[in-house]
């Protein structure tokens, strides 16, 4: 099986507030950590009332304090939003105080809407080439300082911070290549070009200092419970999320709703059937027979799953159910379910 990983957006559940989603996400590292996941990322998205992981590097600081062995990193930095210069001195700050368990992932996406995006730009106008040149800039930053460099990250420059290219169209997966840098899809809401963009890396990736070899991780949202019934009341939550954002009506995560999905519109189960097509929902066999069959089909080297759950304790129940399956043989998964 591949290495499993977690993604927190640290979810603002309805009847709650983003310091207690915080909270969470620190609750949700410590136990990552006691159940051998290997990375927990949190990701940048501004202007959204149901996350609360916008000031990622802040975030990122209070979990690498309260763990001690798992890599921390941001999944991602959208780095059209910043100046290299700037999150080389956050994440290398990052480095200095937790060294070898800091990794940065970057996307060229907003992370919001246009009316976020420019209030944190003030200019929208740049063009195609201009992500590849930031994130080249922002490599030179955490490589040793040369003679006479006049411009350097402190703390950052010498670190060598992981770096990882984030996408969700063959954009991404072509610098990547280029690079020789890590790649990771946004499989878990845009799936359409998954297939594409893994194959077109792989063909075209080049070794660098950092990888030798091309390594994909691809998202995946997993809703896992004692029983199918119950992960599907669960995922209900996610469902009208999504719903909601597309129909711009962004808000906290839902509370989950029995028998949500006989509700949908026709129109509204075509959007989640395609956006969430990677996802997988239900006990424990099914979740191994999921997880084993997205494997299979895309010969993932890591998977980084996702689980936005209304409410905490079923949240890590979750990834404690998945940790099972994926160490657990397939005969002893009743245990898991608390069957005989």
């Amino acid at each position: 099986m591949a290495p499993l990983s977690i993604l927190d957006l640290s979810p603002v559940p309805d009847g709650s507030d983003a310091g207690q989603a915080l909270r969470n996400s620190i609750d949700l590292a410590q136990h990552a950590e006691a159940l051998g996941y290997r990375r927990y990322w949190m990701a940048e998205h501004h202007n959204m009332p149901g996350i609360a992981s916008a000031a990622t590097a802040v975030c990122l600081a209070h979990v690498a304090a309260a763990t001690q062995r798992i890599l921390v990193g941001a999944g991602g930095i959208m780095l059209p939003n910043h100046a290299p210069l700037i999150i080389a001195e956050q994440f290398g700050t990052l480095a200095a105080l937790h060294p070898g368990r800091i990794e940065l992932g970057l996307g060229r996406a907003p992370g919001t809407d246009q009316i976020a995006a420019h209030a944190m730009r003030r200019n929208l106008a740049s063009d195609e080439d201009q992500f590849p040149r930031d994130v080249v800039e922002l490599m030179r930053y955490f490589a040793p300082a040369e003679a006479g460099q006049r411009l350097r990250a402190v703390p950052g420059e010498g670190l060598q911070v992981p770096l990882w290219i984030l996408g969700s169209s063959t954009f991404g997966a072509q610098l990547a290549a280029m690079l020789g840098l890590p790649y990771a899809f946004a499989s878990h809401f845009a799936p359409g070009m998954m297939m594409q963009a893994i194959a077109l890396y792989r063909e075209r990736f080049r070794p660098s200092a950092q990888l030798e070899a091309p390594r994909v991780m691809l998202g995946l949202n997993v809703f896992a419970a004692p029983t199918d019934e119950e992960a599907r009341y669960l995922y209900s939550s996610l469902q009208q999320a999504f719903l909601n954002l597309r129909r711009g009506m962004p808000g906290k995560l839902p509370r989950p709703v029995e028998g949500f999905e006989a509700r949908i519109d026709p129109g509204g189960r075509a959007m989640l059937e395609n956006a969430l097509a990677c996802s997988v929902v239900g006990g424990p066999e099914t979740v191994r027979r999921g997880l084993a069959d997205f494997l299979a089909r895309t010969g993932a080297d890591e998977v980084m799953v996702t689980a936005q759950i209304h409410d905490p304790a079923a949240r890590k129940r979750s990834f404690e159910i998945l940790a099972e399956v994926q160490n657990v043989p397939a005969p002893s998964l009743r245990a898991v379910a608390g069957g005989p």
